[in-house]
């Protein structure tokens, strides 16, 4: 016999908390999802669409990743709107020896772990996407790797999560957490208490500033990537694709110095291309900034020749979660019953959301865990004074011999 389901609030309306919000409600628990502004709003609105596997560094991190786009072949027949999943695969473009060098490295790594991976060289590389200047070296090619409209994928999960029975509270801010001495019990916000047996801290980069009001601190910072936006115009792109700077420089802290932000570019379904990105720390400032558009149109120009050609239309920047190991922050606080955090997934928040909403759900819910989040827990970034490790929300909810599928 099934045991009563918890009532779970979850803040933070972008991709994230959405995620969360529809995976609890296909389990029937009775989810409040608390958005302070409009849907993908933030961070969630401002990106890019790259579910890009090569990205993710070997190990857990890959491994996640790897979960996470299996979910995705599923989840895009369940929303109730087209969330424009493209799995055209990826490229990572390769533009010198040194990086090639640790770009083989990478990939065998990446391989062991279980991601369809290759080496190309020039010629092959060309072949694959032919607006691409003769001057590369060749580029890492995963037929896996895939692309998505983050904000269809956004509004979709919770249209879904809505229609499944959640209360859905946008324009609320929250002000504070409802606690009972070590035991969060709800959210406080400006249009009254929202009461819950579990809250979930899924706020993106606000994540830190709203642990911050249940007496939590948790090294989530806002991290500015800047965005380029050209007119529709020709196919010019078959496949998404990244620099092998910043992913080279992993695996050779001698590239590191000379490796330069990185960029990515996709070509979406109505032909705009999106060409990004910075990596700064600029607090929560969201504006552009001249010099970080010369940095994307000049790299970005410098792998694809043609973009010269291409009428850019609008700028924008959104703010990444970043944490300092670079994993998000998945699982209850140590110290604070019913109060969980699923936030920190900087540039991989997209790539990643199928996956978090699966495993928080599971957690939450009591269910037996089919990923091991050890290296997510929230205890790494706690003091060791804070053990031991609070007990759980309840028990499983479902009784021994029942199906947990």
């Amino acid at each position: 016999m099934t045991k009563a389901m918890p009532s779970v609030a979850v803040v933070g309306g972008g991709v994230i908390g959405a995620s969360i919000a529809f995976h609890l409600s296909q389990q029937g628990a009775a989810v409040t999802l608390i958005e302070q502004g409009d849907l993908a709003s933030g961070s969630s609105g401002a990106c890019d669409g790259l579910v890009f596997m090569q990205s993710k560094k070997p190990g857990v991190h890959l491994s996640l990743g790897l979960k996470s786009l299996a979910l995705y072949k599923t989840l895009k027949e369940q929303l109730p709107i087209d969330i424009e999943f493209r799995q055209t695969g990826g490229l990572v473009i390769i533009e010198n020896q040194a990086q090639y060098q640790a770009m083989e490295k990478y990939v065998t790594a990446q391989k062991q772990i279980g991601l369809d991976v290759c080496l190309l060289d020039r010629e092959q590389t060309l072949e694959k996407e032919p607006f691409l200047s003769r001057d590369i070296t060749g580029a890492a090619f995963s037929p896996l790797d895939a692309q998505v409209n983050p904000i269809r994928l956004t509004l979709g999960l919770v249209l879904a999560a809505k229609q499944l029975g959640a209360t859905i509270l946008t324009r609320t801010r929250v002000t504070g957490f409802c606690q009972k001495h070590s035991t969060v019990t709800g959210v406080e916000t400006n249009k009254g208490p929202v009461y819950a047996d579990v809250t979930v801290n899924a706020c993106g980069a606000l994540a830190g500033r709203t642990g911050e009001l249940a007496g939590v601190s948790m090294p989530v910072t806002p991290r500015r990537g800047q965005i380029v936006v050209t007119r529709a115009d020709r196919r010019v792109l078959n496949h998404c694709l990244l620099s092998a700077s910043y992913i080279a420089a992993k695996f050779d802290p001698a590239l590191a110095a000379s490796a330069g932000q990185g960029i990515s570019m996709e070509q979406t379904e109505n032909g705009n291309l999106l060409l990004g990105s910075t990596r700064e720390f600029a607090g929560f400032d969201k504006t552009t900034t001249l010099d970080g558009m010369k940095k994307i149109l000049r790299q970005t120009a410098a792998l694809v020749p043609v973009l010269e050609k291409f009428q850019v239309i609008r700028t924008f920047a959104g703010l990444r979660p970043y944490t300092p190991d670079g994993l998000p922050i998945l699982g209850p606080v140590r110290g604070l019953n019913n109060f969980y955090m699923a936030a920190g997934h900087e540039g991989d928040g997209i790539a990643l959301a199928p996956v978090t909403g699966h495993l928080m759900a599971r957690m939450i819910l009591g269910r037996d865990m089919d990923v091991d989040l050890s290296a997510f827990s929230p205890g790494r970034f706690m003091e060791p004074s804070m053990e031991p490790l609070m007990e759980p929300l309840m028990e499983p909810l479902m009784e021994p011999g029942e199906n947990q599928a």
